[in-house]
């Protein structure tokens, strides 16, 4: 007996591992999806856009609701190794409560804002986004609060105030998300961390270590290529 929703829910995928999680736990509750990529201009726009378009094919998501927004803007405004060329991806220091030179100046709220007003034309009332908290290398817009504050303003600044949106991993840690990938049988395969590389994966950027931990905790053999697998 089929027993999902049957209302449209949106997607943000950039093609990375909690948002592949995120549309897994997306398309097991929800009978139609749309899903939503964002090239901003970061150094790995090439290779997470393949990964986009081979998670929504694996999903079936129709090509009427695969959704590219150029962002691009954002590369102009700069302040982030993923997007500014003066800056280089930094290596893994280990754990640290500073946000780090990764983080794209309010970045998330833009990606958000773009599905909100995709959502309201195409009638869809959830939006599932793949951020975590604890694991987010202290991006402050992955944290619960932000959260609630976007869903506030979002119901004050929209046609009808009823689009929410969802956060369902955001307290899972990163061996969690890979044993949960595993259950829903999500193509971790055509997932993609890195901030570096769009052939190989580095392995020690801060989204490679932090992927790799996850999979070692969790006694999983990542299936995607790295240049250097160390031990985290």
């Amino acid at each position: 007996m089929n027993t999902k929703n049957t209302d449209l829910a949106v997607c943000l995928v950039s093609g990375g591992m909690d948002s592949l999680v995120c549309a897994a736990i997306a398309h097991s509750e929800y009978e139609n999806l749309a899903f939503l990529h964002l090239n901003y201009g970061q150094k790995t726009q090439e290779r997470e856009l393949l990964s986009f378009r081979k998670i929504a094919d694996h999903y079936k998501v129709p090509s009427s609701h695969q959704k590219i927004i150029d962002v691009s803007f954002l590369k102009q405004i700069g302040g982030s190794s993923l997007t500014d060329d003066k800056i280089d991806v930094k290596k893994y220091q280990g754990d640290s409560n500073e946000i780090p030179d990764s983080y794209v100046p309010f970045r998330n709220t833009h990606l958000i804002s773009m599905a909100v007003s995709w959502a309201e034309v195409i009638g869809a009332k959830k939006i599932f986004v793949g951020a975590v908290y604890e694991d987010s290398s202290g991006y402050p817009d992955c944290r619960p609060s932000y959260y609630k504050a976007i869903n506030n303003l979002i119901k004050e600044g929209t046609k009808n105030g009823d689009i929410e949106v969802l956060t369902p991993v955001i307290f899972l840690k990163k061996d969690e998300i890979v044993k949960k990938a595993i259950e829903l049988n999500a193509p971790l395969e055509f997932s993609w961390s890195c901030y570096e590389k769009n052939d190989k994966a580095c392995g020690i950027c801060d989204s490679c270590a932090l992927r790799l931990r996850g999979f070692q905790k969790a006694g999983v053999l990542d299936p995607i290529e790295y240049v250097t697998r160390p031990q985290y």
